[in-house]
């Protein structure tokens, strides 16, 4: 099957015991993850696979962990699919890093160290900061714009029409929740999270990273990435560079970045990470898109079955 597009998983995804089946049954799985090991330094197979939760679920360690796993579910459909060809790429935030990967913009490694970085990057700039996010659930882009103006806040991610987050100051993302009825949002649920992700208050971690990306390698994706910032195709080293940097504090346009792949024509869509989310996500912003999930042994095989 060739007209498939590959989706990455973002953060948030992570469980524990992610790829732990992969693992258990492939030599090729088994060698990514201990390749993994050695590049970081640390046991991230066994964050991955044993938790505990609270571990997993710090910024430093999902990120790298959602990136590996990403890659060993696409090279273990590669594995059973002999005529998998995707024809283009896009991942939910940190999930583009991934996405670069699988095309060939940087190696495994260079990948693994930079999204390690990032993450331990973000995890300073919350610690350093009161940050907080919102889900806005049934409201128009307009008024969410607005609401966050009057607030002070960013929108963090345009996920799907009606699915707006807010990110901020804990003050900033109080009163946007206080105050969204007033701009016609259903429903503002204040989020579980670290911190302020994808809003101002991640610059020190954006340039850190930025001084990351100017040391490692890239060349030209060897198919279509969408990135995050632009919702547009980006295939210049130097472009990558600059749409990865700006994404860190800019936001996520999700539902553009899904329009334009399927607005070339693309219905078939493979998401390869734990749960469920981006196939949530891309059939509220396309009704007649196909998304089928990889994440661990059983899903892989029934996606196998279904490609034939």
């Amino acid at each position: 099957m060739s007209d498939v597009v590959i989706l990455f998983s973002g953060q948030g995804a992570q469980k524990v015991g992610m790829g732990k089946d992969f693992y258990e049954s492939s030599a090729m799985a088994r060698d990514l993850f201990q390749r993994a090991d050695e590049v970081l330094g640390f046991p991230l197979s066994a964050v991955m696979f044993e938790g505990p939760d609270e571990e997993l679920t710090r910024t430093s360690r999902c990120q790298p962990a959602l990136y590996l796993h990403g890659l060993v579910a696409l090279a273990m459909l590669r594995e059973r699919v002999s005529g998998l060809n995707p024809v283009a790429a896009a991942g939910l935030s940190l999930g583009e890093f991934t996405a670069h990967a699988a095309a060939g913009t940087f190696s495994f490694e260079d990948g693994l160290r930079l999204v390690a970085r990032r993450g331990l990057f973000m995890e300073e700039a919350c610690s350093a900061t009161r940050g907080a996010m919102a889900a806005l659930i049934g409201g128009e882009e307009d008024g969410v714009k607005a609401l966050a103006a009057e607030c002070g806040v960013d929108v963090a991610n345009f996920n799907a029409p009606g699915q707006i987050v807010l990110s901020g100051t804990v003050e900033g993302i109080d009163a946007a929740v206080e105050k969204a009825r007033d701009h016609g949002i259903r429903r503002a649920i204040k989020l579980n999270v670290a911190g302020a992700y994808h809003s101002r208050l991640m610059q020190s971690a954006q340039d850190q990273l930025a001084s990351e990306l100017a040391g490692v390698a890239m060349r030209s994706p060897s198919l279509p990435v969408v990135c995050n910032f632009g919702a547009s195709e980006v295939s210049d080293p130097a472009e990558i560079r600059s749409m990865l940097e700006k994404q860190v504090t800019g936001s996520v346009r999700w539902t553009e970045s899904i329009r334009l792949l399927c607005d070339r024509g693309h219905r078939n869509f493979i998401e390869l990470g734990p749960g469920k989310v981006l196939a949530g996500l891309v059939a509220k912003i396309e009704k007649e898109a196909i998304v089928r999930s990889v994440e661990d042994l059983a899903s892989l095989e029934a996606v196998v079955e279904q490609l034939g």
